[in-house]
């Protein structure tokens, strides 16, 4: 089962770096100032306020990401509320919140948002076409299929042997 889900024209984006990343993550920001202005940014801790404090756009702020933040944004994902998510991981890192990475990007991938996590990635989404205008983009509906799935096990276990 699919549901078609209306992204607006202005996106709601979702911006986060590792350490080693967040320089690379502000320079992109700052040569994209001009289309990221017309749009909502959203950021873990550090990196928002990096790029506030850089470029001068406002960003609406979560926690750090191994504090949770990526778990917020991961939560608002969910709820429909990111539209975006560029992530300039550094894979070469090993990080404590590896767990809360890998949650993140999976439920980037149940709701089926663009996620970029290179920056000539980011740099395909920006300037595609589809990013400057309204988009249906389609969600596979998860919660119908484990619905199903769920009703056909009850219905399996509670006949007669």
């Amino acid at each position: 089962m699919e549901k078609k889900i209306r992204m607006n024209k202005r996106k709601r984006i979702a911006l986060i770096a590792h350490d080693r990343r967040k320089k690379d993550l502000i320079e992109w920001v700052q040569f994209n100032k001009g289309t990221l202005s017309e749009h909502e940014l959203y950021a873990t801790g550090t990196t928002g306020s990096l790029i506030e404090q850089k470029t001068g756009l406002k960003v609406t702020k979560f926690k750090s990401g191994p504090l949770g933040g990526d778990q917020e944004i991961g939560a608002k994902i969910s709820e429909g509320e990111i539209d975006v998510l560029i992530f300039f991981w550094d894979p070469l890192e090993p990080l404590a919140h590896d767990v809360d990475i890998k949650a993140l990007l999976r439920i980037a991938t149940v709701y089926n948002i663009p996620v970029a996590i290179t920056r000539s990635t980011a740099d395909f989404v920006i300037s595609s076409p589809l990013f400057k205008s309204e988009y249906e983009q389609i969600q596979t509906d998860y919660e119908s299929e484990l619905k199903d799935r769920i009703m056909k096990i009850v219905q399996q276990n509670s006949e007669p042997n």
